[in-house]
């Protein structure tokens, strides 16, 4: 069987992300926008891309990203959505799960709801091997200890929940202090069913 995220159309991925009671596709493009105008860099690399939301907010003096994501088919539509960035979005299927695979050399990583499906240990060797200068993750905070919130989407996400480990903001800092990488920004984004997104970015030391 392959990985529960190429089993959720993009579409419906959406949908749910943008319910009003969810909030959260809202929010992660107003975070992206920060994150990709916070630090002096050219090259960015976007873990699990899924649309390319945020993606309307490269600009100069980003000349390269890279979008990264294990569904072909979220990639397909990043690419039809923004035409205007070919020469600067280079699309990569990838199954960060492995841990054999290799992120490419980039001034930034960015991993938005991602670290929950890799874990700390997995997602702390793709950094340790690509040695970005800068990381900026978002993790979800779930105070009902429930990952998705109610929608008559919900159920496309339950195969997920086996994949699926919530991350301490310590637990992170911890980790990534232990390849060198340095916690230099937090910021907290509420959400209207009570949850929250919390970014911590990280810089090489």
């Amino acid at each position: 069987m392959g990985h529960p995220w190429n089993a959720i159309p993009l579409e419906d991925y959406e949908a749910h992300m943008k319910l009003e009671t969810v909030g959260q596709l809202s929010a992660l493009n107003k975070m992206m926008k920060q994150q990709l105008s916070a630090y002096p860099i050219r090259t960015a690399a976007i873990l699990g891309i899924a649309g390319g939301n945020g993606l309307e907010h490269v600009a100069p003096p980003l000349q390269m990203v890279y979008g990264i994501d294990i569904n072909s088919q979220y990639l397909d539509a990043c690419a039809q959505r923004y035409p205007n960035l070919r020469g600067i979005l280079t699309l990569l299927q990838m199954d960060l799960c492995d841990p054999e695979s290799q992120l490419p050399q980039v001034d930034l990583v960015i991993a938005n709801l991602l670290v929950e499906y890799l874990g700390l240990s997995l997602f702390q060797n793709h950094i340790r091997k690509a040695v970005p200068p800068y990381v900026s993750c978002i993790i979800q905070q779930n105070p009902d200890d429930s990952l998705v919130s109610p929608s008559p989407y919900a159920y496309l996400f339950r195969d997920l929940e086996a994949a699926y480990s919530e991350i301490h903001p310590d637990d992170l800092i911890s980790s990534m202090a232990e390849i060198s990488m340095e916690q230099i920004h937090q910021d907290c984004f509420p959400l209207p069913n009570g949850k929250a997104l919390l970014r911590l970015d990280f810089q090489k030391k």
